[in-house]
């Protein structure tokens, strides 16, 4: 397979794929990464909490999915955050944990959901106060680094490296600003591209790590609809709301994560059986999706062919592929989503990659819902912060992604580290993709 891809270093080179490289042994390598862990390895970590657990416990766990293992060539395999998704999922071991690290005056509330208590009031008032849907302006300073392991790349070589850049085109991320980058030449993403991107490339050096970094700074709102039954109205394909090409993109079908499968169909026919308007049938599903499938540290989206039926069949999911859930039952039921990603960027070290959604309801129009954040615990029954999340968000984000799993731009030559997100990062040389093992990522924020 070739492709011709011009090199912002100021050289231009025809890359061919290596005649050797196969995406099946490339999948098996990926999966094998994720899932390292020995038995011995497992049992140790359960023992912290339970100290007398049984060979029956465990392969109890393993049947349930609550403990995730694979066989790999022939050895029983773990992945690598099997045992601390174990006390996330199980409600039994879960309550143990929770007790102990209640004991030990852990805090109900981590750091996110602490500024979000805060957050959330502040932006419902300041909402219904002004009339404007957005509010709580934030601004944020940035050096994003990626940083592939020496020798890696062989001697004088060519690395080329995708960065996550704020998007432009998103209302309430604005004044987005490039300040200066690693190497001279760059390349960035068109605008409206569904990865929002920053290239650039420079040659490998013996027994040095290869650097680059890109300082940006830019603002993020809140953004809170105040949603209801009576303000969504039927959907209008065709009219001022939503074009007839955008409806039947966002309510179909999509290879390999928005897939309308037998099952899919049903839990949602079952949801929603009797609700007719689109407002109450997503909220439903929010609902239903919050309560029985808790967060859980995710595989490699790359190593799963379906991300909904995965999240079914395992009983958790991440914030990435609880969101394709939602959006692939909202599709079904003719409700337009997409994917939306990037980062949540709450202070205190709270900064993480994440994913979320927006929604179209006819009459409020795109809206974000935000699945892994679902009905905060710290919300009142019947409060306006216990669905805020459907049809709101804090203004703790970076978004970087509109979609998923689209192309980078330029061309990547080799299937990327991550196929369906894009977040970290991504790099490669001539000879193959770099994978995650062989580059880490920071990220250093100054709250302006």
């Amino acid at each position: 397979m070739m492709a011709t891809v011009c090199l912002c270093a100021g050289s231009c080179a025809t890359w061919q794929r290596d005649k050797n490289y196969d995406w099946n042994a490339d999948l098996q390598n990926r999966i094998s990464a994720d899932f390292p862990k020995s038995e011995t390895q497992i049992t140790d970590y359960i023992r912290r909490y339970i100290p007398d657990v049984t060979p029956a416990q465990i392969a109890g766990w393993e049947k349930s999915g609550a403990l995730e293992f694979k066989v790999i060539d022939g050895q029983k395999r773990y992945f690598v955050n099997a045992d601390a998704n174990l006390f996330r999922v199980d409600p039994r071991c879960k309550a143990v944990k929770d007790s102990i690290d209640a004991a030990t005056h852990k805090p109900f509330l981590d750091g996110q959901e602490k500024i979000d208590s805060v957050s959330l009031p502040a932006i419902i008032s300041c909402v219904k106060q002004s009339g404007n849907k957005y509010a709580l302006q934030k601004k944020f300073k940035i050096r994003y680094t990626l940083t592939v392991d020496a020798d890696a790349v062989p001697e004088g070589e060519i690395v080329r490296c995708w960065l996550p850049f704020p998007r432009k085109d998103v209302q309430r991320q604005t004044d987005v600003r490039f300040i200066a980058s690693s190497e001279q030449k760059i390349k960035f993403a068109p605008e409206g591209s569904t990865h929002s991107t920053l290239y650039m490339e420079k040659k490998a050096v013996k027994g040095k790590p290869t650097v680059f970094w890109e300082d940006f700074e830019y603002a993020s709102r809140g953004e809170w609809n105040n949603l209801s039954a009576d303000k969504v109205l039927p959907y209008n394909p065709g009219g001022p709301g939503i074009s007839v090409k955008d409806y039947v993109k966002y309510t179909g079908e999509r290879e390999a994560h928005v897939v309308f499968t037998p099952r899919l169909r049903a839990i949602a026919d079952s949801l929603t059986a009797g609700i007719t308007n689109p407002y109450l049938q997503a909220k439903a599903m929010f609902t239903w999706i919050n309560d029985n499938f808790p967060w859980a540290s995710a595989r490699e989206y790359s190593t799963i062919p379906d991300i909904p039926e995965y999240v079914l069949d395992s009983g958790h999911g991440d914030c990435g592929q609880v969101s394709l859930l939602l959006i692939t039952l909202c599709r079904y039921k003719g409700i337009p989503a997409h994917f939306q990603s990037g980062f949540m960027m709450h202070p205190g070290g709270n900064w993480n990659l994440h994913d979320w959604a927006e929604v179209y309801f006819e009459g409020p129009g795109w809206v974000p819902v935000d699945q892994s954040f679902g009905i905060p615990r710290y919300a009142a029954k019947g409060s306006e912060e216990e669905y805020f999340f459907l049809g709101g968000i804090e203004p703790y984000r970076m978004i970087v992604n509109n979609d998923f799993g689209d192309r980078l731009y330029p061309k990547k030559i080799y299937p990327r580290s991550e196929t369906v997100d894009f977040q970290r990062g991504e790099v490669e040389w001539k000879g193959g993709n770099l994978y995650f093992p062989q580059w880490n990522y920071s990220m250093s924020i100054d709250y302006l």
